[in-house]
């Protein structure tokens, strides 16, 4: 079945809309949308006024509206992982004084479900709902350790490897010894692969049924996330609550 062009077309908007928190003006959102200035802002005007998005008036940017808001209020308040993992991540991120971050997988990609800020000076710009690849990040290494066969050759065929710094992963042969090593030793490393100056290290989140859902993971600058803390510290903690959230979950099995 074809989708309806104007809910197609005031969707894009949306998502658009969603990745300048600041907003955008008509011109320079018809150029994002490849839509003419007067269809994008006939759309407007329609969410504008049924409040999915606002315009700031000195500004004359559009943003997106607390209609948002409204709509995900329960899908996040209903998903049990965020629920159930969520005081054991702000120990967690108590404990290391490091941003954590807690993701899923959603059409190929990382979606960040939570995150819980720390108080350090240097502190990431993720945001809730924002995306990433998964073959550069340690939470996306990890949820593809746990797919099934069919699920992951179909993101691996799409997958288009960037070399986003010196040490990401290029290619497929380099992703499958990555991820053959994850589900061995049960955690994964980005080790400053997606963003130059920043490591992570990330864990499994299981089901009742044994089957990963979710990942969570630790990051900061290099010169603290270092790999002798690591190493010493961080894995060992990792595998702790990754086991304790997944009990949580009724996970009956054992961690790696």
């Amino acid at each position: 079945m074809s989708n309806v062009q104007s809910i197609e077309r005031a969707l894009t908007i949306l998502n658009k809309l969603s990745e300048y928190p600041n907003g955008l003006q008509v011109t320079r959102l018809s150029e994002q949308v490849g839509l003419t200035k007067s269809t994008v802002h006939r759309l407007l005007t329609t969410l504008s006024n049924m409040n999915y998005v606002v315009k700031d008036e000195e500004t004359d940017k559009y943003k997106l509206g607390l209609q948002i808001l409204f709509l995900s209020r329960n899908l996040l308040n209903n998903n049990d992982v965020i629920t159930v993992a969520k005081p054991y991540l702000e120990k967690l991120s108590l404990e290391v004084n490091e941003t954590v971050h807690l993701c899923i997988e959603n059409l190929g990609e990382i979606v960040y479900i939570d995150k819980i800020e720390s108080n350090q000076t240097v502190r990431m710009f993720s945001r809730i709902g924002s995306r990433a690849p998964m073959y550069c990040t340690a939470v996306g290494k990890v949820l593809l350790s746990g797919m099934d066969q069919e699920k992951f050759d179909s993101i691996l065929s799409k997958t288009e490897f960037i070399a986003k710094t010196p040490t990401t992963i290029t290619s497929q042969e380099q992703l499958l010894e990555e991820i053959e090593k994850i589900k061995i030793e049960g955690y994964a490393l980005d080790n400053s692969e997606n963003e130059e100056v920043l490591r992570c290290i990330a864990a499994p989140i299981y089901d009742h049924k044994g089957k990963i859902i979710a990942s969570f993971s630790i990051s900061g600058p290099n010169n603290r996330v270092t790999m002798d803390l690591i190493n010493e510290t961080l894995i060992e903690k990792m595998k702790h609550y990754s086991m304790a959230i997944s009990r949580n979950l009724g996970y009956i099995g054992s961690l790696h």
